[in-house]
């Protein structure tokens, strides 16, 4: 099945031949160079049409292993082409009507058949002109809007010959050759504006105002520190954009991932084209605003260690900054100081000679650990402890949702309690610790107790007072 562009390509090649071998063969009979002159200008369209429906019909066939961009320049090549025939064109005309009017020559011989021919030309033309623009804007076909501007000058070079061949009819003989340089005239400005548009597609021109839209929409977009790069063009009716952002370097990459997700959006929007192919770079970028725990965490980050308890302290001029860091419990102690000495000297470039840097090794926790629910009787024992154990720390309420595991490293208990939400986060977070002790020290058995603590809400379902378990 045809597509859009191929259809209205498949139009103009039958309107394009008919009239212009109706007009060539008045224009001999009558011996019209001005008519003998469109005529030929409607041949050349017949022929850059043939070539404009090729070019669309290969520019929509999708990238493959030799083409990465697409076949979308085929368009562009093809208006190259029909601009050089329009040049032609126009020299050769140009020529022999200079020459009939230095030289003078016969009138042509008056007849009612071209100015018909004529007019019924100008109504075919505008209504294709027309029809090939709107196709062009919405399918962003460059061939189809040579073909519209061909089509656009034929109307001006119709009226151009009909008042030649006016003036030739009233006895003014060199009105047909003054006709035909106007309509040569007429087709060099087209294909003067024609070949500055195609050579511009070809050397890869930015379309105009397009770049500042996009930086724009980028630069609005939350998370882009700032547009370090933007390149635009079109192949065919493509957009291509290769875009250069600075990031946050404390953006985790999850978040970087989905910023660009953002962006492709946001400018396959802003340009029109679903099928916009956008590169997104990121460059992490040190802001001003970065605290001292930001620059530290990201350090760990890079070197892909697992880090906690960070405290950093203003000891007069200097800082003292200490860390836990978590690395393989099986690691030879050697390696394991090694990795904490060299995220020290890290720690210590990034913030300064005079820092003072102490790291704690503890071992990474062992994954996928195997386990099993601990018997209803376990559970309920330890939540009634834990119930118990909470009416000692002020701050926690409401023990629940005690689930206990056993590993073959011993008991893993897990519980949620109520607390203040207008508590202060230390505050809470001691309570629990200590609750957390208290229960070890109650049960050595237990390997790991993990406290949840979550806010009392005035539509909670369980009283402050009630039974934990």
């Amino acid at each position: 099945m045809l597509s859009k562009k191929e259809r209205v390509a498949a139009v103009s090649v039958a309107a394009s031949g008919t009239l212009a071998c109706a007009k060539f063969v008045i224009g001999v009979a009558i011996g019209s160079l001005a008519l003998i002159s469109d005529a030929l200008h409607s041949l050349i369209d017949l022929g850059a049409t043939l070539v404009t429906w090729y070019a669309v019909r290969v520019s929509d066939k999708p990238p493959d292993a030799s083409h990465h961009y697409g076949h979308g320049k085929v368009e562009s090549l093809a208006a190259l082409a029909e601009t050089a025939l329009l040049f032609l064109l126009a020299g050769g005309v140009a020529v022999e009507a200079v020459q009939r009017l230095r030289e003078g020559g016969s009138a042509p011989t008056f007849s009612l058949l071209p100015f018909g021919v004529l007019a019924i030309e100008m109504v075919v033309n505008g209504w294709r002109a027309h029809v090939l623009k709107k196709t062009a804007r919405e399918t962003g076909s460059q061939a189809l809007e040579a073909d519209s501007l061909h089509f656009a000058s034929d109307m001006y070079g119709s009226v151009a010959v009909i008042i030649g061949l006016g003036l030739a009819a009233y006895g003014y003989g060199w009105g047909d050759a003054a006709a035909a340089l106007v309509v040569a005239v007429i087709i060099a400005v087209l294909g003067l504006r024609m070949s500055r548009r195609t050579i511009e597609a070809l050397m890869d021109a930015a379309p105009p105002g397009v770049r500042d839209r996009v930086s724009r929409v980028v630069s609005g977009v939350a998370g882009v520190v700032r547009v370090e790069r933007l390149r635009v063009r079109t192949v065919g009716p493509r957009h291509f954009v290769d875009l250069a952002i600075a990031v946050p370097r404390t953006l985790p990459l999850d978040r970087v991932a989905a910023l660009k997700g953002v962006l492709q959006d946001a400018i396959a929007a802003t340009l029109g084209d679903a099928d916009a192919d956008v590169t997104i770079t990121t460059t992490p970028v040190a802001l001003d605003d970065e605290s001292v725990q930001e620059r530290i965490m990201v350090i760990a980050r890079n070197r892909g260690l697992a880090v906690h308890h960070l405290t950093v302290q203003a000891i007069g001029e200097q800082l003292a900054v200490a860390l836990d860091i978590e690395v393989d419990g099986d690691m030879p102690m050697g390696a394991a100081h090694e990795i904490a000495s060299a995220l020290e000297d890290a720690v210590a470039a990034e913030l300064g000679p005079s820092v003072e840097v102490e790291t704690h090794i503890e071992p990474l926790q062992a994954p996928n650990i195997p386990g099993r629910e601990a018997t209803p009787d376990r559970v309920a024992a330890l939540a009634r402890t834990l119930s118990d154990l909470a009416r000692e720390h002020e701050p926690l309420r409401n023990v629940h949702d005690v689930r206990v595991r056993e590993t073959p490293e011993g008991e893993i208990v897990v519980f949620h309690c109520h607390i203040d939400p207008a508590r202060s986060v230390i505050d809470v977070h001691e309570a629990v610790d200590a609750l957390e002790r208290d229960l070890r020290r109650r049960f050595p058995e237990i390997r790991r107790a993990i406290g949840h603590a979550e806010p009392r809400t005035a539509d909670a379902s369980i009283p402050a007072d009630a039974p934990a378990g």
